[in-house]
């Protein structure tokens, strides 16, 4: 069977997602959103801060082990945080050389190495140095930045870098997220290097991940946005048959609970809003829920409002 990866996703899959999405279940194992490396070695509560299933054994409540991954330009601080990271053994390292965000790309971090092979070559050389063999060491990547010209030089850098696996999103840095993603160029990748190729890109459905590992050749398959869009997707590729808003509602309240305890009332809203968006992709009581929440801002109304939908089982909410 293959193995299905959750993607780390910057501003979407952050810790309380995760927790929903892998206590959903069907996840073999994901990565959780980039640690941003400059010219420093990072205190031991910024990965704790940004992956704090480390203090869990680096697995999320619901038991699915959790890697870290670590964005920078520089090999010396990039393994100086790996050392670093080492200590509280994470279930993983990955390395981004994926990121398409403009901030991130005018400061030269994750696809904007995408042109040089060679530094890609030198950073996962340098960051391998510090990771001991028993805790799997990965990068990910796009295609390349404009064009797909140096996908292949750059996979075989990292390969020669001394990664364990690739997981290749099949878009470049200019494609942003635009479909579709570009499945038979991770099948040019994967056949010129050794270490196995997880694909990813523009997975939404069943049939998407049928296609794309046809489509790249790869077993194994990382999810993005599409765990997202339908959290039940993963338990779908394993052959589950599921229901559909009624299976879901328990899930929105666990996440909406989370919300209220971690996240300011004026900014609790945005967070189920921005889920909403993706879930009605496949829901139309999504849809329906997003139009009367939308104009909405404060917290406790959206608990009253939720409480009328049948999402929340009580009141009050821990603020």
């Amino acid at each position: 069977m293959s193995r299905i990866a959750l993607a780390p996703m910057e501003g979407l899959a952050d810790p309380l997602m995760r927790d929903v999405l892998t206590a959903v279940g069907g996840y073999d194992w994901g990565i959780c959103e980039f640690v941003r490396v400059t010219e420093s070695v990072l205190p031991n509560r910024t990965f704790l801060r940004t992956c704090p299933e480390l203090k869990n054994g680096s697995r999320t409540p619901a038991g699915t082990p959790m890697r870290v991954q670590l964005l920078g330009s520089d090999p010396h601080f990039m393994a100086g945080n790996a050392r670093r990271l080492v200590k509280h053994n994470p279930a993983g390292i990955d390395i981004n050389f994926g990121c398409p965000a403009p901030t991130v790309f005018r400061h030269r971090g994750g696809s904007a190495l995408l042109g040089e092979p060679q530094l890609l070559h030198d950073i996962v050389a340098a960051v391998r140095a510090e990771v001991p063999a028993a805790i799997p060491f990965t990068a990910k990547m796009r295609l390349g930045i404009d064009d797909t010209c140096l996908a292949v030089d750059c996979a075989q850098a990292i390969e020669a870098g001394g990664a364990d696996a690739l997981i290749v999103h099949g878009r470049t840095k200019a494609d942003g997220y635009r479909p579709p993603a570009r499945w038979a160029q991770i099948d040019r990748v994967r056949a010129a290097i050794d270490i196995p190729v997880i694909a990813n890109g523009e997975v939404w459905t069943v049939d998407d991940w049928r296609r794309i590992r046809e489509e790249s050749g790869c077993a194994d398959v990382m999810i993005g946005r599409g765990a997202l869009a339908d959290p039940f997707l993963a338990r779908r590729i394993r052959g589950e048959v599921l229901g559909g808003w009624g299976e879901l509602r328990p899930w929105l309240e666990m996440f909406w609970r989370g919300v209220r305890v971690r996240v300011l009332p004026v900014h609790a809203g945005g967070r189920l809003k921005q889920w909403l968006m993706l879930l009605r992709r496949n829901y139309p009581e999504a849809e329906a829920l997003y139009q009367q929440l939308r104009p909405v801002k404060a917290a406790e109304e959206i608990d009253r409002l939720l409480l009328a939908a049948g999402i929340l089982g009580e009141l009050p909410l821990a603020a």
